[in-house]
């Protein structure tokens, strides 16, 4: 991997409040940095790949809806009417 130089400006007290920081936790200031830019990179490597995959749910169940592969609301209520009684049940019985 060939490495480059990354400058950029900084206010001298976050520096120097940065380097200290740092030290304490037997880093450099430089070590710290590439840290945090491949935990950056990682988040929004997976921020990605998480958009995609909802985005391709959703085109799933659109293309679902749009074939007519629909569940009436009032049978999903009712489903979740008995969900809801059973788990009130459990919790009774528990207790």
């Amino acid at each position: 991997m060939s490495e480059s130089t990354f400058t950029f400006r900084v206010d001298e007290s976050l520096k120097t409040e940065f380097a200290t920081a740092a030290k304490a936790r037997d880093r450099s200031g430089a070590q710290l940095l590439r840290d945090f830019m491949r935990e950056f990179v990682q988040q929004q490597q997976e921020a990605a790949a998480h958009d995609a995959w909802f985005r391709r749910q959703v085109q799933i169940g659109l293309d679902s809806a749009n074939a007519g592969n629909l569940i009436p609301a009032d049978e999903v209520e009712s489903r979740f009417v008995a969900k809801r009684t059973a788990t009130r049940r459990r919790l009774e019985a528990s207790e």
